[in-house]
């Protein structure tokens, strides 16, 4: 029976099947191969699982196994923890472990030390080095690497240095370890020399240097070293696509994604999420298309891609077949999904939505982080339901410059100055720093409400926390000041501005010279938006309403002529056009 058990036991077994096997141990008291049963549980766990771990931990927490049966279970639970991306939780089960009396094994100290890095836990990863060092196995290579590890996420370098001098026999992931710490605390030079005495270099060494020159863009150097590289792994070329869809260098890009050997769904989305930056949402939609078998991951890329392009309707369209069980996708939606999902139905302006998606994660257990009820925020300010908005706001765990630029936003659109002004206060004093997000809806709140005032104080703080005025903050301005009849002011400042004015800054002089009749500064904007603009019949019939409006009839003929004439030669280029195509 003894012999049978043991055979099940290094089998691959669903978690029915585990109890199953269970059961018959408790039944003919063989206990002690319980260890064996959790070893193999977690083993061929290849998803985390909270079931699993919660049946792991109950016969863990029975107590009747020998401490050191009960240090090798509680190790193989820290670990899976670790593995699986739990490091809160692992190492509060490390710290259970400990309460319980039960002395640590090396493969729980690294595990939680790495989990108390991930977390830049000093106080937790401290306490276990303590414990490594009363338990006499800080002479185990694979603790002292973790300590590397532990001091190089904690920014600690010359202590992760002194850890690393202090292992007898270096291996490749002590060095890497070192090789993290420099590149994570910007000293690139010391880096590189840590690299180049790397006596057997793996992938994770090449991939580490390799993706630290592309992060700077550094991308000669980068792609020098991929080239040099003996053995390339798929990570490897994602890391050189993802470098040159940071610098903008889409068609490099392909250009690697297209050579790549085998591709990841990380290659997919990355090359998705180049073409969402670079606005080609055509190339995007045809990688989709592509993609044989698409996660969920891609999904979310793609809904992002539509989001972030001004196509809400189809990010729409493409998140209602992630809900369809019946159209062979059926994929779970997450907090990320839901982001995206809920900004196009931000530029919707269907605040019902939100209603829906609240619902939505109540009844899942989806939790609801600050990035999703940053996008609920933006939801609920543009679609004027601000008691929904502030009460999420109030609730974030963590207010930031996109939290509060979304609740800026939301009171310029709707003409809140008093409390946009409020709201930019409060990030001062927490001193959290605004960006141009902010500014731009800063100033749109005082234009709305009249406060010019208050609108150049605005602008001339956007100097002293160094963000650059836009185009579009300057004709924030040169609205503020045209709607307030100051004409000749918003004129100084369009004059004034550092890059050439668009038609944007234009057409705002425009539409205030129209709201004042006045045609000296109506004929000076409409002029320069006739220069900039292919189509400017509407400018033009804009100042043919203020010639009306000051009956200057000639004016008002000789600028809807202008118009008729504008048109026939657009129609003729389009015919001439069409023409040649055939």
């Amino acid at each position: 029976m003894d012999s049978k058990l043991r055979f099940l036991l290094h089998k691959s077994l669903v978690l029915e099947q585990t109890k199953q096997v269970h059961a018959q141990l408790l039944l003919n008291r063989h206990n002690h191969l319980e260890p064996i049963l959790i070893h193999q549980t977690l083993h061929f766990t290849k998803d985390f699982s909270r079931t699993i771990v919660n049946y792991v931990k109950r016969i863990i927490l029975k107590g009747f196994q020998s401490s050191k049966v009960s240090t090798f279970s509680w190790g193989c639970l820290v670990r899976f923890l670790s593995q699986h991306r739990k490091f809160k939780e692992a190492v509060t089960s490390y710290i259970e472990m400990n309460n319980s009396g039960v002395p640590p094994s090396s493969h729980a100290i690294t595990s939680v030390l790495r989990a108390c890095g991930k977390i830049e836990s000093v106080v937790d990863g401290n306490s276990v080095h303590a414990q490594a060092v009363k338990s006499g196995l800080c002479g185990c290579v694979y603790v002292q690497t973790g300590l590397v590890g532990l001091y190089s996420r904690l920014g600690y370098i010359d202590m992760a240095k002194k850890a690393f001098d202090e292992i007898g026999e270096k291996n490749t992931v002590s060095w890497n370890s070192l090789l993290h710490g420099y590149l994570e605390s910007g000293d690139l030079e010391e880096a590189r020399r840590v690299f180049d005495d790397i006596p057997v270099k793996d992938v994770v060494s090449w991939n580490l240097i390799i993706s630290s020159y592309a992060k700077r863009g550094d991308m000669s150097s980068s792609r020098s070293l991929f080239l040099a590289m003996p053995l390339k792994s798929t990570a490897s070329w994602n890391i050189l696509i993802g470098g040159y869809v940071n610098c903008g260098e889409t068609k490099l890009a392909r250009t690697c994604f297209d050579a790549m050997p085998d591709k990841s769904s990380v290659s997919w989305i990355t090359m998705i999420s180049g073409y969402t930056k670079s606005g080609d949402v055509e190339s995007a939609e045809e990688l989709f298309r592509q993609m044989f078998k698409k996660d969920k991951l891609v999904y979310d890329a793609m809904i992002a891609c539509y989001a972030q392009n001004g196509k809400p309707k189809d990010a729409l369209k493409l998140f209602s077949q992630m809900l369809e069980a019946n159209s062979g996708v059926g994929l779970q939606p997450d907090e990320i999904t839901l982001s995206s999902v809920v900004s196009a139905s931000s530029q919707l302006g269907d605040t019902s939505f939100g209603t829906w998606v609240e619902s939505y994660i109540t009844e899942h257990g989806i939790q609801m982080d600050d990035l999703l009820s940053t996008s609920l925020i933006d939801l609920y300010m543009k679609g004027g339901e601000f008691d929904k908005a502030f009460k999420l706001f109030n609730g974030l765990n963590k207010k930031d410059t996109v939290s509060y630029s979304a609740m800026i936003t939301g009171c310029g659109i709707n003409g809140l100055a008093a409390e946009a002004i409020r709201l930019i206060q409060e990030m001062i004093e927490k001193n959290i720093l605004p960006n141009q997000v902010t500014f731009t809806g800063l100033l749109s709140a005082c234009s709305h409400s009249g406060l010019v005032q208050d609108g150049y104080k605005c602008f001339d703080l956007m100097k002293k926390y160094n963000v650059e005025p836009s185009a579009d903050h300057y004709g924030i301005m040169v609205d503020m000041l045209g709607r307030a009849g100051r004409l000749e002011e918003a004129y100084e400042v369009i004059n004034g501005m550092p890059m050439k004015p668009n038609a944007g800054v234009w057409g705002a002089l425009l539409l205030a010279s129209g709201l004042h009749n006045s045609v000296e500064f109506g004929e000076i904007a409409c002029r320069h938006c006739v220069e900039l603009e292919s189509d400017p019949s509407g400018y033009l019939s804009h100042l043919a309403n203020i010639y009306t409006s000051v009956g200057r009839w000639d004016d008002v003929r000789n600028a809807r002529a202008k118009m008729e004439e504008k048109k026939l030669r657009k129609t003729l280029g389009c015919s001439w056009v069409e023409g040649s195509n055939h």
